[in-house]
C-alpha cells in the first residue's frame, strides 16, 4: 500500500513505524505536522495514500483529511484511555500494566473507533525509556495489526459505544508541572523518583536551585550521601547529586526556562548549567559492588571470560567528557584477562554520536565540535585496534550517526529486534568520522554503504541484520536484554573456534593497516569535518541549533 506517515516528529516510534512498513514492502512517506496543517493537505493531495497512519501526533489532523482518508491515530493508552499525557499518567499512578491503542482519527481527540490495541508491562525505568521500548513495540504490534486488518478490507472498527469498550472510557487532563512539584521537605526518595522519571526527557520538573527556576531531568537513586532535603550534596560524571526527606537522588540534566533570558534553553548535563564550584565531585568505582544502589553512567562488570563495559548517556548523546571517560573504562577493561569484550549492553539508546546540545551551549561550538569528535574518534579507533579479544557491540537500543560508526568498529554487532538505526550523517549537514569509510563499506559493502549514507533513512533493525550492519538479533524484551547479552557472550567465549577467530582478526587487521593504515581515513575524514565545523556559513550550524532548539522541522 501507499502509506503516508503523519508525526508532529520523526522520532524513535515514527522512524520505526516507517521502517518497519517499509520492510513489509509498503512504499512509505512522512510529512511532519509541525511544517502546518497545509503541509498536511498537500502531502495528502500529491501522494495520494491509500492510508495515513500517525504515530506520534501533537495537533489536530485537518478536519478535511480525517473526513477523506482512513487515518489512524497511534495514542499510548490502553482501550479507553482519553487525553495528551497518557504514559505521564502511568508512571504517576504506578500501574503494572498500560497500552497502546490505534484509533481511527474523528473530531473528538482518542474517541474514534479502534482498530487494533496492545497491552504492555510498565518497567520500572523513565517515561521516555518506556515509551522508546515496552510502548513502542506494543506500538509496533498495534499497528502491524490494524494496517493488515485496514488491507484485507473485512474487518469492521469497533466503535467505543461498544459495551466493552464504553465502559473503560476515562479522560486523563494533560500532566502540569503543579503536579510534577517535588516537595523536598515532605516527599519521600520514592516519590521523589517517580516525579523525576515521570517528566526525565519532557517536560522536566520546574524547580528551584541556587536562586533559578530548572527543569530537572532524569532521576536516580543514591544509598550513601545524605544531607538536609533540597541540598546538593556533590557532583558525578556531570550530574548533581540531592538531598531527599529520606536519601538522596541523582539529577543528570538540567535546562533553564526558556524566558529566563538563558542563551542555551535545553537539557544539558547538570554541572555544565548550574555555576556550583563548591561542590564536591563523588566518584563511582569503574566495578560498582553489586550491593551499591547509586548512580553511574558507565560500569565495568566480568563474568569469567568475558568483560562488560557498560554505558548510558541521556539521549544517546556523547559529550566530549563522555567520550574520554568511556574511552578509560575501555583501556582499564583490556588490562582485564578476558576472550570477549561487550561494549554497551544496557537497554535503551546505545549511542547517537556527539553531543550537539552540549556543542551548542560551548563559547565555541566550532572548537568544540572538533574536540568532541576527535575524542569519538579516539574511542572508535581503540576498539578497531583491539586485536587480542572479539569486542561484541550490544544494542539494547537505537544507534545513530557516531554512534551506529561506534558500534560497527566491533567484530561482531548484536542487537535487540526493536531498535533502529541511522548509519548517516547528512541530515545535519556533516559528511562523517568515527573512521565510517572504513568500517561501514567492509561491513555491507561500497554500494549498500553510499546507500545508507545518501538516502539518509532508518533502518529496522531487521533490514540491518539482513544488510550486514548487524550480526545477530536478540528478539527479547527490553527488560530482558542485558541477561541475555551476558548469556550469549559466555557461550562465545567457550567456543571451540575462539582462539583461531581472535587470530584472525588480528591478521586482517595487520592486513588492513598495510593496504591503508587507520590514519589515513581519519586524517580524511577529518578534513573534510574540521572544513564544515569552521565555515560559519555552513548548514551543520544552523541544522544543529534547529534540533538542539526544537525548531520545527529539526533534522535528526
Amino acid at each position: 500500500m501507499d502509506i503516508l506517515l503523519v508525526a508532529s516528529a520523526f522520532n524513535s516510534l515514527s522512524q520505526r513505524v516507517y521502517a518497519e512498513l517499509s520492510d513489509l514492502g509498503h512504499r512509505v512517506d512522512v510529512v511532519l505536522a509541525g511544517q502546518g496543517p497545509d503541509a498536511v493537505r498537500r502531502a495528502v493531495r500529491e501522494r495520494h495514500p491509500e492510508l495515513v497512519v500517525a504515530p506520534m501526533l501533537k495537533t489536530a489532523l485537518p478536519e478535511d483529511v480525517w473526513q477523506r482518508h482512513t487515518c489512524l491515530i497511534v495514542h499510548p493508552g490502553p482501550l479507553g484511555d482519553r487525553g495528551p499525557a497518557s504514559l505521564d499518567w502511568a508512571v504517576a499512578g504506578q500501574a503494572a500494566e498500560w497500552g497502546v491503542t490505534v484509533l481511527q482519527a474523528e473530531a473528538a481527540m482518542d474517541a474514534g473507533a479502534v482498530w487494533a490495541s496492545e497491552t504492555f508491562p510498565v518497567a520500572p525505568v523513565g517515561k521516555s525509556d518506556l515509551y522508546r521500548n515496552e510502548a513502542a513495540d506494543a506500538a509496533l504490534t498495534a499497528v502491524h495489526r490494524a494496517v493488515r486488518r485496514y488491507a484485507d478490507g473485512s474487518y469492521k472498527p469497533r466503535p467505543q459505544s461498544d459495551p466493552e469498550i464504553r465502559g473503560r472510557i476515562v479522560w486523563r487532563d494533560a500532566f502540569r508541572q503543579e503536579r510534577r512539584r517535588i516537595d523536598w521537605a515532605a516527599d519521600d526518595t520514592a516519590t521523589v523518583l517517580r516525579k523525576l522519571r515521570g517528566a526525565d526527557s519532557q517536560p522536566g520538573v520546574l524547580d528551584e536551585l541556587l536562586g533559578r527556576e530548572l527543569f530537572l531531568h532524569g532521576g536516580h537513586p543514591e544509598d550513601r550521601l545524605r544531607g538536609e532535603p533540597g541540598e546538593l550534596l556533590a557532583t558525578r560524571a556531570g550530574a548533581v547529586c540531592r538531598a531527599t526527606r529520606d536519601g538522596a537522588v541523582w539529577i543528570p540534566e538540567l535546562r533553564p526556562r526558556r524566558n529566563s533570558g538563558d542563551p542555551s534553553p535545553f537539557r544539558r548535563p547538570a554541572t555544565d548549567v548550574l555555576d556550583a564550584p563548591d561542590l564536591p565531585e563523588h566518584p563511582a568505582p569503574l566495578e560498582l559492588p553489586a550491593d551499591r544502589r547509586t548512580w553511574t553512567d558507565i560500569r565495568y562488570r566480568q563474568h569469567g571470560d568475558v568483560g562488560l563495559v557498560a554505558f548510558s548517556f541521556p539521549g544517546g548523546a556523547m559529550s566530549t567528557d563522555h567520550c574520554r571517560r568511556l574511552l578509560a573504562a575501555y583501556r582499564f577493561a583490556l588490562t582485564r584477562p578476558t576472550r570477549v569484550l561487550v561494549l554497551g549492553g544496557r537497554r535503551d539508546f546505545f549511542s547517537n554520536g556527539i553531543h550537539l546540545n552540549v556543542i551548542e551551549a560551548a563559547p565555541d561550538p566550532a572548537e568544540e565540535s572538533r574536540a568532541n569528535l576527535d575524542a569519538m574518534d579516539d574511542l572508535v579507533e581503540a576498539v578497531l585496534r583491539t586485536t587480542d579479544r572479539l569486542v561484541v557491540a550490544a544494542l539494547g537500543g537505537n544507534a545513530a550517526a557516531g554512534g551506529a560508526m561506534l558500534a560497527l568498529a566491533a567484530d561482531e554487532v548484536w542487537c535487540r529486534s526493536g531498535a533502529v538505526l541511522n548509519p548517516h550523517y547528512r541530515l545535519m549537514g556533516l559528511y562523517g568520522s568515527e573512521y565510517w569509510t572504513y568500517s561501514l563499506p567492509r561491513r555491507v559493502g561500497a554500494d549498500t554503504a553510499g546507500r545508507l549514507t545518501e538516502q539518509a533513512r532508518p533502518v529496522s533493525a531487521a533490514t540491518a541484520a539482513r544488510t550486514g550492519l548487524v550480526d545477530r538479533l536478540l528478539p527479547v524484551p527490553a527488560q530482558g536484554f542485558t541477561a541475555e547479552v551476558e548469556r550469549l557472550a559466555a557461550e562465545l567465549a567457550t567456543a571451540p573456534d575462539l582462539g583461531r577467530r581472535i587470530a584472525a582478526k588480528a591478521a586482517a587487521r595487520r592486513a588492513d593497516e598495510e593496504e591503508r593504515p587507520l590514519a589515513a581515513y581519519r586524517r580524511d575524514e577529518l578534513a573534510r569535518m574540521h572544513a564544515v565545523f569552521f565555515d560559519p556559513g555552513a548548514a551543520y550550524h544552523s541544522l544543529r541549533s534547529d534540533f538542539v532548539r526544537k525548531v520545527p522541522g529539526g533534522a535528526r
